[in-house]
């Protein structure tokens, strides 16, 4: 290995914290390195622990903040060079000076009133590295400037703090997503939307939880019911608020799950879909019949879910029953063209950051129309045409959706959409094709998570 020279100080970036750019004293004299930073705060279990914390990493410039979280690995007592004694966390994360990265393990101390934010101690430096304490910035410069351009530095590669919002803890897809976000290295705690409560204001805004203030996430992962859609978006706005990356917005599970709406947008968008057509008055119920292109047809509740409150309707008189029936319980509905041809099959495209990752096919079981594998439907892999992965990316988008779960009819017109889903269920999917679909979820939220610093002085988030 060849010998490399320090100077005693220099330029240094933390790239999984997010850190691009702070200036090092290189202390020999020190045998623990230490890094600035403020509010912090433990989480995690005693056998996975994290620590959370913000730096201020440009001196005189407190209203520049980067929030950090990292895996801890100890709790020690530090003797200061002033003599005074701290507790301090202790974490593991890599440092990058010139063009080495190498390993370390850091303290965390509040040095707001130093000079430095960072100090390099003797057993963070590699034999092969030489301290020349006569010389400065021997290694590549770098700048405070890059802290106003941290929207376009990579993706984040720190130990994240993700709230998964479901119901449903013990589920396939929960146990997954949770599987899949601890093998990744972060945090990830299950909030039940419905046990929330929330401090709406305009300067700090918060979610209580079980009696308790919750923290701040970096980002949350929606897995909201249909039960409780109204209710589960105003907590996903919150947390919004709160600066936590949603993976999928408020509006956007809102726009899915009113399926009016949802198939107005798919035409908004010349997205192809079956014949839809809506009507309040009793009047127009042959006249609805008659736009979907007579029986058999298909008459679904706007807030059916998992194939309840879909009907196959194949004669007339069948089709004013059910429609009648429905408006006698005041329940909104749709009546939608039957594609014959789909014979019983669906598609459903898992799409996730604009890309179909996974596809299966759905098939109903003997005389049943309902491809829903809740309703006894069977999943099985597929190979999507050009023309149905298109059609399923372009619908996730126009609904607003990160990831959906996007339903596909094959017709011989070409694919229709028939239903947009923002909280698709992983089980089928991923047994049908042997894809990790919950990583891929997990991957699209690093790559969307950024570091963030608040400028307080014009009370602006700029990420």
């Amino acid at each position: 290995m060849s010998q490399e020279t320090l100077g005693w100080e220099e330029w240094a970036s933390f790239p999984k914290l997010g850190v691009p750019a702070v200036i090092a004293k290189i202390d020999t004299g020190a045998k623990t390195s230490a890094l600035h930073a403020f509010a912090i705060e433990p989480f995690g279990t005693d056998a996975k622990p994290y620590v959370r914390f913000g730096i201020h990493p440009v001196p005189d410039r407190p209203d520049i903040e980067i929030f950090c979280s990292a895996k801890m690995v100890d709790r020690r007592e530090i003797t200061s060079s002033n003599g005074e004694r701290e507790l301090r966390y202790v974490i593991e994360t890599p440092v990058r000076i010139g063009d080495q990265e190498w390993p370390i393990e850091i303290t965390l101390t509040n040095r707001e009133n130093l000079q430095y934010r960072m100090l390099l101690g003797r057993t963070a430096i590699f034999e092969n590295m030489i301290v020349d304490p006569n010389q400065s910035f021997l290694q590549d410069e770098l700048s405070y400037d890059l802290y106003k351009n941290l929207k376009k530095s990579k993706p984040v590669e720190r130990s994240l703090r993700l709230g998964l919002l479901t119901r449903e803890p013990n589920n396939y897809s929960s146990r997954r997503i949770l599987q899949a976000a601890e093998e990744k290295g972060h945090f990830c705690e299950i909030v039940n939307p419905t046990r929330c409560y929330m401090d709406i204001n305009a300067l700090s805004p918060e979610v209580h939880y079980a009696g308790e203030s919750l923290p701040r996430f970096d980002a949350v992962i929606p897995r909201i019911g249909a039960s409780i859609t109204e209710y589960g978006m105003a907590v996903v706005r919150q947390f919004n608020l709160m600066g936590a990356f949603c993976l999928n917005e408020a509006a956007a599970i809102g726009a899915s799950r009113d399926k009016l709406f949802a198939h107005q947008v798919l035409a908004q968008h010349r997205i192809d879909m079956p014949v839809t057509a809506f009507a309040k008055s009793t009047q127009q119920t042959a006249a609805l019949i008659d736009i979907v292109g007579g029986p058999p047809l298909v008459v679904k509740l706007l807030e059916s879910t998992q194939g309840r409150g879909v009907v196959l309707a194949e004669t007339i008189k069948a089709a004013e029953s059910v429609i009648g029936a429905f408006r006698g319980l005041r329940a909104n509905f749709l009546v939608q063209e039957f594609i014959k041809e789909a014979a019983g099959t669906d598609i459903r495209c898992l799409v996730v950051g604009g890309k179909v990752i996974a596809s299966m096919m759905r098939q109903a079981e003997a005389g049943e129309f309902k491809s829903n594998l809740h309703r006894g439907g069977e999943a099985l892999p597929v190979k999507i045409t050009k023309a149905e992965r298109a059609i399923a990316v372009k619908a996730a988008k126009a609904i607003g959706l990160n990831v959906a779960g996007v339903d596909l009819l094959r017709s011989d017109a070409g694919p229709k959409v028939l239903e947009i889903n923002s909280s698709p269920g992983l089980q089928g999917v991923e047994r049908a094709t042997g894809i990790d679909v919950a990583t891929q979820m997990i991957n699209y939220v690093e790559k969307s998570v950024k570091p963030r610093f608040r400028n307080k002085r014009t009370k602006k988030t700029v990420t």
